[in-house]
């Protein structure tokens, strides 16, 4: 993903009608997810700590899968979570790189299978380097987007980030983007810290999508607030 184009994730809001089904799939998981959090991921959507989480392609390339798998692991060097790559019949992270877009289920959600059925992929790779790997699997551990924190301030130009995202190569309509770049989590939907800049889980933004000209750099590694954050949500 480079600066000359800029690509989002998009952003696996669950229906209102299927919110009852992922608080119960998510407390089954982990029993923790029932209470507050004190700390941006997504209340209610972690997996237990320790857990081995089954990752399969679904289609794509041996190189994809090589590259896929060796950035993933980095979010393992900092918290008490695994994965394990395989062909495994059953597995809670199943990868397509066939679909629109990049995006993952958050955490938890990938066990709705009113949504995503065994046969369905849990996350998608419309394009892939470092940057959308590490991204997308930080979702895949509950992590939501930074933009969306309750803690950031952006001033958006919204007319001028809806009118880039209705064209190419994105294609949003103006809710999408209301959704996906505009919206915050409420204090009480998420555990968060303080905003970070440098955060994975933060796009680059030009400074045409803001009323004060702020510059957003694209981040290509895990920042240290990333690492200290994740380390909180899946303790030794």
């Amino acid at each position: 993903m480079s600066e000359s184009v800029i690509t989002f994730c998009i952003e696996q809001i669950i229906p209102p009608e299927y919110r009852q089904i992922a608080i119960a799939k998510a407390i089954a998981e982990n029993p923790a997810n029932a209470s507050p959090f004190e700390a941006a991921a997504e209340r209610s959507k972690l997996w237990a700590p320790g857990r081995t989480l089954k990752v399969r392609f679904l289609d794509g390339t041996a190189e994809a899968h090589a590259l896929v798998e060796r950035y993933a692991h980095q979010w393992c060097d900092h918290a008490n979570i695994h994965f394990n790559f395989g062909d495994h019949a059953q597995a809670e992270i199943r990868i397509s790189f066939s679909r629109a877009g990049s995006w993952s289920a958050v955490g938890t959600d990938a066990l709705i299978e009113e949504i995503f059925p065994a046969h369905a992929p849990t996350m998608n790779f419309g394009w892939l380097d470092e940057t959308v790997v590490l991204h997308e699997f930080g979702h895949a551990l509950g992590l939501i987007h930074e933009h969306q924190s309750p803690a950031q301030t952006i001033q958006w130009d919204e007319e001028a980030v809806i009118a880039y995202l209705a064209g190419p190569p994105n294609f949003w309509p103006a809710q999408r983007t209301r959704e996906n770049v505009f919206a915050r989590y409420s204090v009480e939907q998420t555990q968060f810290s303080a905003f970070d800049h440098a955060s994975i889980m933060l796009y680059y933004f030009p400074p045409q999508f803001t009323r004060n000209g702020q510059v957003f750099a694209q981040n290509k590694t895990l920042s240290e607030q990333d690492k200290r954050f994740i380390a909180e949500c899946y303790p030794k």
